[in-house]
């Protein structure tokens, strides 16, 4: 293996962005890049809508929590500051360990003293009938939820026995039907569409009643000539399931109950319970929670939509939790302030076909909301890792491991405020479903899409679809005033691009102007295949290392060729 260190020191110039580099904007790409974003601000969200808020009122967030205001982001200093002579150095502050499967789930949830409610016990009744601040702990067993339990303030409902809840009921009286077999009368009214399908030709990821086959989640088809082993067919027409695999001697179940836990009671601790085969509807929440809960050590899995959501949910904590298989995405934050997300595994979400590439599926969206997600594992999922998406503000996004999702890593997307410090973001974005792509404007480990205030610092981007992409397009308005890609940091961050079509860099759209100084590369390091390499892109020209410099960009950074 071959190591050229090259590395330039100039003194008396700023690693900016020098807008009056003489390049065009590749229209075509800002073109495609538009019809999956055209310029809009609650359609880009999607977050609940049921749940959705006004605008907040013109309140200046703190220091530790800010949250969305309606004053524009701050302003870049008139006159240049000094140019560093010497590479910056990654961020010294603590790092938060980062979990994997055997951190979290509820192995970790402690001991239970309280009500203890049983297998078959009406457990929302029992809830119902005790005063705010009684403990429940939940008996080993399968508890099955047909009324969502609504907790009162600072309740604890947990399990020291791992106690699964889950929102299924058997199906029973199959009769074949040619080749396959049929059940009547399970199904509810047929319903409206909602969200976004990977497939929007059969357009049924909406579809919320999930069939399992002792414990193995089914495939849905979108009619009864493509039912085969393994895949099931619901008519709510004609109030049928079809089914491929022949029921005799098996477990069928549906899942049915909407939601497990939810209420906007405050100070809520849920704690060592499985939570499975809930009928939520896209963008709702297996598991809702309200203001400064504790949500521990829980392993919440293949529900249909949302496994864990934080609706209006200041202060809560979500730690050591599993997070998987959930039908569209792991966790989703909606107009939750100073939330903390640490130590979860976060693992392949989006299993019931939401699409990939730009809605909401995979494995953490949040939406007018700030706090720190840290420590987490994010992992495979059919999506994006970590989203924050719509007026997210003072996001922290620290020390997570990130790797294999099919969409972006991290994007921080019209939102302000960020900081993206410490990650490992690996093998993201080689999904090749609608929509996706190998371009800047497809994304890559770290997407920074129309966004203010954000630093990118200190973190390992490597073998993604591409490295850090920078992208200004034109996205409307938001609580703040027009949404602006400004006052970008990217510093001392390791990147490699050594195959296929990877590169970093900055694209725009039309009527998106960058102007000079607000997008910074500083001491970055560089892993190319080679130097002469055309691994970095401005504007739609592509740049070797030495073109990059030229440019104007990460004049004190490191390229070494692998």
């Amino acid at each position: 293996m071959r190591k050229l260190w090259f590395a330039a020191l100039i003194a008396a110039a700023l690693a900016v962005v020098t807008i009056a580099l003489p390049v065009i904007a590749n229209e075509n790409n800002a073109t495609t890049a538009a019809k999956s974003h055209p310029a809009r601000d609650t359609a880009a969200s999607g977050v609940l809508p049921s749940h959705r808020a006004p605008k907040p009122k013109a309140t200046h967030p703190a220091t530790s929590s800010p949250t969305a205001t309606t004053k524009p982001p701050s302003k870049k200093p008139t006159t240049q500051p000094k140019p560093p002579t010497t590479e910056p150095t990654s961020p010294t502050g603590p790092s938060v360990p980062t979990a994997d499967e055997g951190d979290a789930g509820p192995a970790f949830a402690g001991p239970c003293s309280g009500v203890v409610i049983k297998p078959g016990d009406d457990a929302q009744s029992i809830v119902n009938a005790k005063p705010a601040g009684t403990t429940f702990c939940f008996a080993a067993g399968l508890h099955r939820i047909s009324d969502t339990i609504r907790p009162k303030a600072n309740m604890t409902l947990a399990s020291a026995a791992r106690a699964v809840l889950t929102g299924s009921v058997p199906l029973t009286g199959w009769t074949k039907s040619g080749s396959a077999w049929v059940v009547r009368g399970a199904l509810p009214a047929a319903y409206g569409a909602s969200g976004q399908c990977e497939d929007n030709v059969a357009n049924i990821c909406h579809l919320r009643e999930q069939l399992f086959l002792d414990g193995t989640h089914l495939t849905r088809v979108g009619n009864t000539s493509k039912v085969a082993p393994g895949t099931f067919y619901a008519d709510y027409g004609a109030n049928a399931i079809y089914l491929g695999d022949d029921p005799t001697g098996h477990s069928v179940e549906m899942s049915k109950t909407s939601t497990a836990i939810e209420s906007g009671s405050t100070g809520v601790e849920v704690r060592g319970l499985t939570i499975e085969h809930f009928a939520s509807a896209p963008q709702a929440g297996a598991l809702v929670s309200g203001p400064g809960w504790k949500v521990t050590a829980n392993d919440v899995r293949w529900n249909h939509a949302v496994g864990v959501m934080l609706v209006k949910a200041n202060k809560t904590e979500v730690e050591k939790n599993l997070i998987r298989n959930n039908g569209q995405l792991g966790l989703g934050q909606y107009s939750s302030a100073d939330a903390t997300v640490t130590r979860n595994v976060i693992s392949s979400n989006n299993t019931d076909g939401f699409w990939i590439a730009d809605w909401e599926s995979g494995g953490i969206k949040s939406t007018r909301s700030s706090g720190t997600v840290s420590g987490n594992l994010i992992k495979a999922n059919r999506g994006v890792g970590m989203w924050a998406d719509v007026a997210d503000d003072g996001r922290v996004i620290s020390s997570n491991q990130i790797v294999g999702n099919a969409a972006d890593g991290i994007r921080y997307e019209i939102s302000r405020n960020g900081t993206i410090e410490k990650n490992t973001i690996t093998n993201n974005g080689f999904g090749t479903g609608r929509g996706s792509g190998t371009s800047l404007w497809d994304g890559g480990g770290i997407n920074i899409n129309t966004s203010s205030g954000v630093t990118v610092r200190g973190n390992v981007v490597k073998g993604n679809v591409n490295g850090i992409a920078i992208q200004s397009r034109t996205r409307g308005t938001g609580p703040w005033g027009t949404y602006l890609l400004r006052d970008i940091s990217i510093t001392g961050n390791t990147i490699e691009m050594t195959s296929g079509t990877q590169s970093t860099g900055i694209v725009k759209n039309t009527g998106a102007e960058v102007p000079a100084g607000e997008v910074v590369f500083s001491g970055n390091k560089y892993v190319l295949d080679a130097l002469g390499a055309k691994r970095f892109s401005m504007f739609g020209s592509k740049l070797t290392s030495d073109g990059w410099q030229k440019a104007g960009l990460d004049l004190v950074g490191s390229f070494l060729a692998n």
